[in-house]
């Protein structure tokens, strides 16, 4: 499967109007449980901030919407 984004990019979860605005950090391998294969191009490692505590998720590159906007992860 081909990589849709790049480190630096703005994602946000498809269908989820209240979903964060995400900053995309690289993509992580993980392993597949059933087959013991390891996946390199699918899964990112996304950060945000929410109420000043960075949070770091690993999502499917499918789920994620790219934005036109950028900047603004951290709010006061």
């Amino acid at each position: 499967m081909p990589r849709k984004f790049k480190p630096g990019d703005w994602v946000k979860a498809k269908g989820k109007i209240s979903a964060p605005k995400m900053e995309v950090l690289r993509y992580v391998p993980k392993k597949d449980s059933f087959f013991g294969l390891v996946n390199n191009d699918s899964y990112l490692e996304c950060v945000w901030y929410k109420s000043g505590v960075r949070n770091l998720e690993v999502i499917h590159q499918n789920k994620l919407i790219k934005l036109t906007e950028t900047g603004g992860l951290f709010k006061t």
